[in-house]
C-alpha cells in the first residue's frame, strides 16, 4: 500500500514573490498544504487567489508574531508596532503576564482574519519559526483551538520526531533536535483537548544555497511518520523578501526542486488525520 505524507509551504503572503511561488506549485499539484501569514499585507488581497484550493490542498494560519506588524495592539510585547525579533519574544512570553495576554489576543486577531477572508476555519495551524511551540504561547495556541473549533476538525502542526529518524535524514540535526526539545508535550497536551497533530515532521533545512535541495527532499522521507509533514519554504525573490527575511536564496532553489519533485515511495497527500465533515 502507498503511504502518503503532507508536504507543506510556510509563508504564505509572506511577500508577493514568497504568495506566487506556492501559487504555482499550488496548481501543478506539488504541495498538498500551505500556511498563511494573515497579518501581512498581502493577506487581504491574495486569500481569495488561496481560497482556490480549498478541498485541494490543506489550508491554515501560520501563526506570525516575529515578522512585520501585528493585527492588534501590543504595547509590551510589540511597542513600537514591530512584532518582536525570536530571541526577544521567547523570553518576554516567559516572565510577563502582559505580553500573554497580549499574544493570545493577537492569536485570535490571525484567526479571525483567516476565516474573515475564506469563510471559514483553518484546515490546521502551524507557527513561523514555530512559536506556537514556544513556553508562554503554546497554551494560548491550544486554548484558542479548543474554544473556537470542534473536536477533532483542525489539526496542530508538532514540528518534533525520534532522534533517530532525525540523525537518519542527516539534515540540519541540530537544529531539528532543538525544536524536538522545545515542542516536548506538545501532542499530548493537544490530545488532551482533540486537536490532531501529524506524527512525524521534516523539512529543516541548513538554507545553504549550496546545498542540492532536491537531494534533501529525499532525505526528509527517510523514516517517515504514520502522518508525516514535511515543511518547505519555496519563493521567488523580490526586494520586499530581501529586506524582511534572512532566507532568501534557497527559495527559488526549493521551487525548482518542488516543481521537479516525483517521490517514489509516498505520495503527496492532505493531512488523512483529522475528522472531516
Amino acid at each position: 500500500m502507498t503511504r502518503s505524507f503532507v508536504l507543506c509551504a510556510d509563508d504564505f503572503a509572506m511577500t508577493e514573490g514568497v504568495s506566487r511561488s506556492i501559487l504555482e506549485l499550488l496548481a501543478a499539484g506539488k504541495l498538498s498544504a500551505t500556511g498563511a501569514m494573515t497579518n501581512r499585507p498581502h493577506w487581504p488581497r491574495l486569500a481569495g487567489e488561496l481560497a482556490a484550493f480549498s478541498g485541494r490542498a490543506d489550508l491554515g494560519l501560520h501563526l506570525n508574531l516575529t515578522c512585520g506588524a501585528p493585527l492588534s495592539a501590543m504595547p509590551t510585547a510589540a511597542p513600537s508596532g514591530v512584532l518582536p525579533k525570536l530571541g526577544e519574544l521567547a523570553p518576554l512570553a516567559l516572565r510577563s503576564g502582559a505580553a500573554r495576554a497580549e499574544i493570545a489576543g493577537e492569536i485570535s486577531c490571525q484567526l479571525d482574519a483567516f476565516e474573515q477572508r475564506l469563510g471559514r476555519a483553518p484546515d490546521f495551524v502551524d507557527g513561523h519559526q514555530h512559536v506556537h511551540v514556544l513556553p508562554g504561547i503554546r497554551r494560548a495556541v491550544l486554548d484558542a483551538l479548543a474554544a473556537r473549533y470542534p473536536a477533532g476538525s483542525v489539526y496542530l502542526r508538532d514540528p518534533s520526531d525520534s532522534v533517530a529518524a532525525i540523525r537518519a535524514r542527516g539534515v540540519a540535526v541540530g537544529k531539528a533536535l532543538t525544536v524536538a526539545g522545545l515542542a516536548t508535550g506538545l501532542r499530548r497536551a493537544a490530545a488532551r483537548r482533540g486537536i490532531p497533530t501529524n506524527r512525524g515532521f521534516s523539512g529543516f533545512s541548513p538554507f545553504e544555497a549550496e546545498r542540492d535541495f532536491a537531494a534533501d527532499l529525499a532525505r526528509f522521507l527517510i523514516q517517515p511518520g504514520m502522518a508525516h509533514l514535511v515543511m518547505c519554504h519555496p519563493g521567488h525573490v523580490d526586494d520586499e523578501l530581501i529586506a524582511l527575511d534572512p532566507v532568501v536564496a534557497t527559495r527559488p532553489l526549493e521551487h525548482a526542486a518542488l516543481m521537479a519533485f516525483a517521490p517514489s515511495r509516498l505520495r503527496i497527500s492532505r493531512f488523512l488525520g483529522r475528522d472531516e465533515d
